[in-house]
């Protein structure tokens, strides 16, 4: 079927559906809801025997919705309408949701409901919801609503009120009153859009990344401690801890990074490199153990990695492969991992020193996994991987994924040709020609496909995932494995340093250079900026990877 996906961006959810429907073998092509007349002749230029918006912020224009087939996907139950609903969901302690799939006419949410599908309210902040919970749901609501297109039954939608707007001040913190609980809450509310605007140090700004502190104390509001570019908060009850802030016109920077000299004198407070958890504070780093395996977590924000987040990372892998048979990179709790840190690069005065710096680290936390000749490492794939990040998992001897994980294994739509040992682990897994598809094609590839063409080793299901890479895990670790580990990596090491010695050397300049691409893209990346056309990679075309 030729199937259209009308987007406001290509986020999580839009391209979860995407490759959905590219397995399953549908024509399928790309919009991005522009204005009325762009999206009218790419919708003509395409002729779509369905159109479906998974994520849309723009009305759609009647000319479209009365000549072709459209459904929108909303998060939210029959009965919802309007913007804001996981806010309204989350305000009101709502133990059930759902994603709904509607059809598209003139009344704002009010079109007949084609598939309804619940699921549990974790609590957690916004984003982390939207991720998980919101695109699994869309999947299986799609999964049905496909099932018995186009004759399938509906439901007329209850044309209860629109949500009004989620203003600041219904996400505004006091406190002189609010307890840490409410503060949090009302961040996770916020976060990762729009924040929770505020003023610390005199700074107006908008909060994001809220933990709760057990052990230190102050006055509301007062900055008590600061770690990784996270600061610490006393509230009326306890303290809690605000990982990243925004300037308003600016973008999302870790705490530290945007109050800079009003800092002055606050004791960073560190902890061990891998925090036990014995108690609650802010901590990136940790490990889960079980027999002889160690399962390393990494729970950087949005994914994003900066050069000191690199170096931690690499020296609890050296730590971590000495203690233990089998490692497993884990990631964090919405990314595994996005490779190296945009917006950091984007605030340096010194943009191709820092972006050196940082890929060069990347490259030493790769080199660490990739010749970690006495244990065996498994990256685990249980969330989204990009650029670097997935490259990072690539570097381990075996690499597994739960089921509907995406992967974008690429670097040039930001005007990078990449490292991370790319050149290597990718040809090596799926052969030099698919790999020069995968990285010029610069598309999501889902963990299905990524299995069929060598590139992961396993995949297993949301309701088993844990307990079979944990089986895995345990039953790869043999002598004869490191021997034989051993003696590849003394032979052909020279080989795969000569291969990233020449990622570098092409990237050299892509960092250095003023005027290269990659400032500008990474600027219109950072900053969000609405796309004035859709990219031509995400309109339609046959594709066939040749592993």
């Amino acid at each position: 079927m030729k199937i259209l996906l009308l987007i406001t961006a290509f986020n999580a959810q839009s391209q979860a559906v995407y490759t959905y429907l590219q397995d399953e073998g549908h024509q399928l092509s790309v919009s991005f809801a522009v204005n009325d007349l762009q999206m009218l002749h790419e919708v003509k230029s395409f002729e779509p025997e369905l159109i479906l918006s998974p994520f849309l912020k723009a009305y759609i224009p009647s000319s479209i919705y009365e000549n072709y087939p459209t459904y929108i996907f909303h998060p939210g139950p029959r009965g919802d309408r309007g913007p804001n609903s996981l806010e309204y969901a989350l305000t009101a302690h709502s133990k059930e949701w759902a994603v709904v799939i509607l059809k598209a006419n003139k009344a704002y949410d009010g079109g007949d409901i084609y598939a309804e599908v619940p699921f549990k309210v974790r609590q957690t902040y916004k984003a982390s919801l939207y991720r998980q919970e919101i695109v699994q749901a869309s999947l299986t609501a799609l999964k049905t609503f496909l099932a018995t297109y186009p004759e399938q039954s509906h439901t007329p939608q209850i044309l209860n009120p629109i949500h009004d707007a989620f203003t600041q001040e219904k996400r505004a913190i006091n406190w002189m009153q609010d307890k840490t609980e409410t503060i949090i809450q009302k961040i996770y509310l916020s976060d990762s859009f729009p924040g929770v605007l505020d003023e610390i140090a005199g700074l107006p700004c908008y909060l994001y990344g809220a933990h709760i502190e057990d052990k230190f104390r102050g006055n509301p509001k007062e900055i008590l401690a600061k770690r990784d570019g996270a600061i610490c908060l006393g509230t009326v009850d306890g303290a809690v801890w605000i990982s990243h802030l925004k300037m308003p016109n600016h973008f999302k920077l870790p705490a530290s990074y945007v109050l800079k000299e009003r800092l002055q004198g606050i004791k960073e407070e560190r902890l061990p490199l891998i925090f036990d958890k014995t108690y609650n504070t802010f901590y990136e780093i940790s490990v889960e153990k079980r027999e002889e395996v160690a399962y390393l977590c990494f729970n950087f924000h949005n994914g994003a990695m900066s050069a000191a987040q690199c170096i931690r990372l690499k020296y609890a892998v050296d730590y971590l492969k000495t203690q233990y048979e089998v490692l497993v990179m884990v990631g964090g709790m919405d990314f595994f991992s996005n490779g190296i840190h945009l917006n950091i690069l984007e605030d340096s005065a010194k943009q191709g020193e820092d972006g050196w710096a940082n890929i060069n680290a990347m490259n030493d936390l790769v080199s660490s996994i990739l010749y970690a000749d006495e244990i065996v490492t498994i990256a685990s794939f249980a969330r989204n991987a990009g650029a670097g990040g997935v490259f990072m998992g690539l570097a381990c001897d075996y690499v597994v994924a739960k089921e509907d994980v995406i992967l974008n294994p690429h670097y040039q739509t930001l005007g990078l040709s990449g490292s991370e040992y790319h050149s290597y682990t990718l040809p090596k897994r799926v052969g030099k020609k698919c790999a020069s598809q995968l990285l010029s094609a610069c598309l999501p590839l889902s963990v299905k496909q990524a299995k069929n063409i060598g590139m992961i080793d396993e995949v297993f299901t949301h309701d088993t995932y844990y307990e079979a890479l944990h089986n895995f895990s345990k039953s790869k670790y043999s002598d004869e494995f490191i021997w034989d580990k051993q003696d590849y990596i003394q032979e052909h090491k020279a080989e795969i340093e000569k291969l990233k010695e020449k990622e570098l050397a092409i990237m050299h300049p892509e960092f250095w250079d003023e005027k290269s691409t990659f400032h500008t893209l990474r600027h219109t990346f950072v900053y969000k900026y609405c796309p004035s056309k859709t990219p031509q990679r995400l309109q339609y075309k046959k594709r066939k990877l040749n592993a």
